[in-house]
């Protein structure tokens, strides 16, 4: 099967935690997080155009086309590379947007990822990593690749090992602008930082929670109830939750258990992501 004719996944993350530790003068914030590949996301397919134009076949609602990640994302490559080529990008959507998975960013790494293999531009990982930042913040991680302590504004990584765990994440029916997380007076920029070194499962908060909870009571309810299964937490600003469990099993027993109005999915941590380059 050709490279053209395949499915490139662009899976999910989570933060195990996620700490607001300074703001840049250009207003950025500095974050410590945790991210974690999940075995659950999107897929993009590409298909080879002649006339050197890129065209999303699978317009989000309410996206203009030009505007979306995964089109700023091939033309980004172009204009790094010097390519002339098109491309049809398709994307099967299963990942919420403003969820905190980090779906944009994911479809945006992939397509990175997967031009810079059909098109033959030969970037490596670091120079996908810089273009892709100019996209996101988010964008540099699934181009990375690996489960990381990351630091700045989500840039600089610090690669971990975890064991192997299972996560029941809960998707409240909101959508989180994160920029008005970001905006809010009540979030707190000055939590203490710590070294990589230091970190352990189980640690910290994120420190973004509190404000989307107050803003949006749904991921409140969400995070309510999946506490009876132990340390939930919201991912990136939100809106969705998850909580972990060692066996898969236990987390389709409680996926089972959710109550009405309520939906989620169960999915296993991944230690890299699908497409890392080696």
């Amino acid at each position: 099967m050709s490279d053209w004719d395949r499915d490139w996944p662009a899976p999910a993350k989570i933060n195990l935690f996620l700490h607001v530790i300074g703001r840049r003068t250009d207003g950025y914030h500095l974050l410590q997080t945790v991210f974690r590949f999940l075995d659950f996301g999107d897929a993009l397919r590409c298909e080879p155009r002649s006339d050197g134009r890129i065209l999303l076949a699978t317009p989000l609602p309410g996206v203009p086309p030009e505007t979306d990640l995964t089109v700023r994302a091939a033309e980004a490559l172009r204009a790094a590379t010097g390519a002339t080529a098109g491309v049809t990008l398709r994307v099967e959507k299963r990942l919420p947007m403003g969820g905190g998975l980090g779906g944009g960013s994911s479809d945006a790494a992939t397509t990175l990822l997967a031009l810079n293999r059909l098109w033959g531009t030969g970037l490596d990982s670091a120079q996908l990593q810089r273009t892709g930042l100019a996209l996101g913040a988010d964008v540099p991680i699934f181009v990375h690749g690996r489960t990381s302590f990351a630091e700045g504004v989500g840039e600089h990584f610090a690669d971990i090992s975890l064991p192997p765990a299972w996560y029941l994440v809960l998707v409240p029916a909101v959508t989180v602008p994160t920029p008005e997380i970001f905006r809010s007076p009540q979030l707190r920029r000055d939590t203490p930082a710590i070294r990589a070194s230091d970190w352990r499962p189980g640690f910290g908060a994120n420190d973004l929670e509190a404000v989307a909870c107050a803003l949006y009571p749904e991921v409140s309810r969400h995070l309510e109830w999946l506490r009876h299964y132990g340390d939930a937490r919201m991912s990136g600003s939100g809106a969705c939750c998850f909580v972990e469990f060692a066996a898969e099993a236990a987390a389709r027993a409680a996926l089972a258990a959710l109550p009405a109005g309520m939906r989620g999915f169960v999915a296993a941590g991944l230690d890299r992501h699908p497409l890392a380059l080696i």
